[in-house]
Formats: C-alpha cells, sequence, structure tokens
C-alpha cells in the first residue's frame, strides 16, 4: 500500500443484502494503538486503523459499539 494513501474505501456486510455498505475513511492527524494512520468517516463514527501494509483494525468512537471488521479496503486516489 502506498503510504501517501489518503482516504480508503471500505465495505461491510451487511445482512439481507447482497451488495455490502460502503464507507469512504479518510487520514485524520491520529495515531492508532499499533502507530499506523488512522483514518475515519466525516461523521467519526466510523474509525480504522490502517497500517501501510492495509492491514485494518478498528478503533471504537464510542461506548457499546459493535465493531465488524470490512470485507474489503480499497485506497483511492
Amino acid at each position: 500500500m502506498d503510504t501517501r494513501t489518503t482516504a480508503y474505501e471500505l465495505a461491510f456486510p451487511h445482512p439481507g443484502q447482497e451488495e455490502p455498505d460502503r464507507v469512504v475513511v479518510r487520514r485524520t492527524d491520529a495515531s492508532g494503538p499499533g502507530g499506523s494512520a488512522v483514518y475515519a468517516d466525516d461523521s467519526g463514527i466510523v474509525r480504522a486503523e490502517i497500517s501501510d501494509e492495509g492491514e485494518v483494525r478498528m478503533l471504537p468512537s464510542g461506548g457499546r459499539q459493535a465493531l465488524t471488521r470490512p470485507t474489503d479496503v480499497k485506497p483511492l486516489p
């Protein structure tokens, strides 16, 4: 993965739908627990630490949040 990537599209499974839900996250100034950049959607609810190798760790943005791993991660230009 390109370390200059500023945005990713994350796809999440959605029960009862063929197509996954897609969310765009953009790089923030924060680093996650693994030391990689944190990306967030415009609402700040979906947060993920994404490594240079494309490994994704979902991060909670509030209490009682059920975190789901994305089924697909695509860097955006």
